[in-house]
């Protein structure tokens, strides 16, 4: 019979008593496994003896594609070439030519950078610590002593960088094994933390009042560039991720309509949903965004790298905070407990808990609604989340302006 795509996706899964077999058409067939796999075969009869080759599994290879294929081999076999033969020598040469910076650097433009918006802190980490080791092996070649050692030497300095790295490493050679690329994945069944020892931590910094105050005070008051200062203020402010403040342009701030526009491509969950974000500019918030523009004159961008027109860098924001505890530790004998750019996103989150409700505060943050609801309500909430940010910068405004918080 001839076999139509339709009938595949009908077998696909379908348990059955035993092991059956189907032909196509020009010596191709297919192969059910009792828990419903489904896999291509070519049936050619070589030095007088009958042979079969696995094509591919389907849904992973088309009924398409595996005629095409069949019909490849078919031709190297006028040829009086095995097609088996064929085939080995060819996935011999595509691995032979996979080092596992090669196989990285494709992983990373074809998959990592449309789908992660981490993507450029993950290659510098692999720049830094993997590539540099082992990139110029062959991917095969690398072996599950050679990647425990070094992950374990980069958890003793970073383990959250270690964690990173096995993750990313893991899927990246996942990636490679799909596509026939590698033949093996030693780091399929390594875990951070069994293997590393990596205890994930539970990240619940959030600032109080007095340290609202005192981080204020010292951002006055600190060498730190002024544009840096606006910088973490509108980070505390808007609750926004440090990415879509770096990566925003002067045009997405309609001081008209006083609304600011992340673009999708510009937040972490932009990609999936391909829609903006939308945040009220309040009249006690234009000033600072005013000040911002001013300092970045003749760039598109609200913050700058110093002396130039292009966007602050990846790690720009990791030293800020550094400014402000030193200052308190030398001027005020104060050892502020470390906090990051992050926490200021939590810090503005928690306190919102007590002026919006959750679902506008999630909003606010860029987060997707529980699906059910995000699915049917699609309101901006903008008036609401106006309400929200007017009565987070009064109480600011109040926490900045309390000097018996100093005390």
């Amino acid at each position: 019979m001839a076999i139509s795509e339709a009938w595949l996706k009908a077998q696909l899964g379908k348990d059955r008593e035993k092991i059956e077999e189907f032909a196509d058409r020009d010596a191709m067939s297919v192969r059910i496994t009792p828990k419903g796999k489904i896999v291509f075969q070519l049936r050619y009869r070589y030095n007088g003896k009958q042979h079969r080759l696995d094509l591919g599994s389907y849904p992973n290879l088309t009924l398409k594609n595996a005629r095409l294929e069949s019909d490849r081999l078919r031709a190297e076999l006028e040829k009086g070439l095995d097609p088996k033969q064929v085939r080995l020598k060819e996935k011999v040469s595509i691995r032979d030519a996979y080092t596992l910076e090669t196989l990285f650097y494709e992983w990373y433009e074809k998959f990592c950078v449309p789908n992660k918006s981490s993507h450029n802190e993950i290659k510098r980490s692999f720049e830094i610590y993997v590539l540099p080791n082992i990139g110029k092996q062959n991917s095969d070649d690398v072996s599950a002593y050679q990647w425990l050692s070094l992950l374990e030497d980069v958890a003793k300095k970073s383990p959250s960088i270690s964690a990173r790295l096995l993750i990313n490493a893991n899927q990246c050679l996942k990636w490679g094994q799909k596509r026939g690329l590698i033949s093996v994945n030693h780091l399929m069944n390594i875990s951070a933390k069994h293997d590393l020892r990596i205890e994930k931590g539970v990240k619940e910094r959030a600032l109080s009042d007095k340290e609202i105050y005192l981080t204020w005070y010292a951002l006055k008051r600190t060498k730190m560039t002024y544009k840096n200062k606006l910088f973490l203020t509108l980070l505390i402010i808007y609750g926004c991720r440090v990415g879509e403040l770096k990566l925003a342009k002067k045009s997405h701030f309609d001081l008209k309509e006083m609304i600011w526009t992340v673009p999708p491509e510009n937040h972490k969950t932009g990609k999936k949903s391909k829609k903006p974000i939308l945040r009220p500019i309040t009249e006690n918030i234009k000033p600072y965004l005013l000040e911002a523009m001013e300092f970045s004159q003749g760039s598109e961008y609200l913050f700058t790298i110093d002396g130039t027109t292009r966007p602050l860098g990846e790690t720009s924001h990791l030293t800020m905070p550094n400014n402000i505890f030193q200052w308190l530790k030398r001027h005020k004998g104060v050892d502020l407990e470390h906090w990051s750019v992050h926490d200021l996103r939590r810090t503005m989150r928690t306190n919102m808990s007590t002026i919006a409700q959750p679902h506008v505060c999630e909003i606010m943050l860029g987060h997707a609604l529980p699906k059910i609801w995000g699915t049917y309500d699609k309101h901006d909430y903008l008036s609401e989340q106006k309400e929200a940010y007017e009565k987070w910068m009064d109480r600011l405004e109040s926490i900045w302006k309390n000097e018996a918080l100093d005390n």
